[in-house]
């Protein structure tokens, strides 16, 4: 197995035990066994768990993000720009239920609430948000309801993580036609 080869066993069962067993359920150990590799493996990519977490999402951010953006025109309508990336977005999660379960999970823990904190107050590294820049130019040409951006991305959010992980979880089929119900109701949610 070449070095590149053991990072992404590594990774890849590190998200498969993650979003099965939760952080604090999936040791190193654990990972190391279902990536058929040492522990101190994993210490030659990943300095710390903390680090193998956070480099986990920043590379899910990064393969989930173009997916988002394709179709996506800057220059598109405020309610095409929402329903093209929102629809993206749903069915990314769809695709990737992996994904979908590890970012929910990193989202609602203390590593999520840090990246939260850090983006929300400012300080902001690399490239632009476009949710970010959707719902700040939405809001300015009065598109949007007039409320703070995160409350904003709370009501459109909110509801298509909890739609995303019924389908995933079998209690409700997504089709193309219940896709396309769904983000209207997020649309409806934001909209003046």
């Amino acid at each position: 197995m070449t070095k590149p080869d053991k990072r992404n066993y590594i990774v890849q069962s590190a998200l498969e035990l993650f979003a099965k067993h939760g952080f604090h359920g999936a040791p190193m150990t654990m990972i190391a066994e279902r990536a058929g590799v040492g522990v101190g493996t994993i210490y030659l990519y990943f300095e710390t768990k903390d680090v193998l977490i956070n480099e986990l999402h920043q590379e899910l951010e990064e393969k989930m993000y173009p997916f988002l953006l394709n179709g996506y025109a800057d220059n598109a309508p405020i309610r095409r720009r929402f329903f093209n990336i929102y629809t993206s977005l749903l069915r990314y999660f769809i695709q990737f239920p992996l994904d979908f379960r590890y970012l929910e999970q990193f989202y609602n823990s203390p590593y999520g609430v840090a990246f939260r904190r850090v983006k929300l107050m400012g300080n902001k590294t690399g490239r632009s948000d476009v949710f970010d820049e959707l719902f700040e130019e939405g809001t300015e040409w009065q598109v949007f309801k007039d409320l703070p951006p995160v409350i904003l991305l709370a009501l459109a959010f909110g509801p298509l993580l909890t739609v995303a992980r019924d389908h995933i979880l079998g209690f409700v089929h997504l089709d193309d036609t219940m896709i396309d119900r769904t983000i209207n109701a997020c649309w409806d949610a934001v909209r003046r």
